[in-house]
Parts: structure tokens; sequence; C-alpha cells
């Protein structure tokens, strides 16, 4: 299953903590996280790592990006 995860708008930490609250969820395969700023990205993205997930890509519209996350099998 996918959780979609809008972190827009909100700074860091709040984005990471929104990711790692819905990686607690074992239903939860995929994420697709939403984020505004590089730092959110990147912070993210590192979050994901520790958390046995990796980023399968990277959507980059203007000023969003929009991260695909998948647990690590």
């Amino acid at each position: 299953m996918t959780k979609t995860i809008d972190a827009r708008g909100l700074s860091c930490p709040q984005p990471v903590l929104m990711f790692l609250e819905a990686v607690k969820s074992p239903e939860d395969t995929q994420f697709e996280v939403l984020v505004d700023t590089e730092a959110s990205r990147e912070n993210v993205s590192r979050a994901a790592e520790s958390r046995n997930c990796r980023v399968t890509d990277i959507q980059e519209t203007g000023d969003e990006y929009h991260l695909t996350i998948v647990r690590k099998t």
C-alpha cells in the first residue's frame, strides 16, 4: 500500500517527523512524500535510508519535490 505524505509548506524537522511516523505502520510499503525545499528533500531522503528504506525516484516540479520511497526487502 502507498502512503502519501504532503509536507509542503512545512519547515524541517516536520517533514522528517511526518515520514518517521508514517514508516511505523507495517502495512505501508511505499511512500510518496511531497516537500517544497531542498533541505527537506535531503533530510527526508536521509531519514528513509536510516529506516531501511530507499528513495527510488525524485521528481522536481518548480519549487516542489516528489519523493518515491520504498521499504527495502
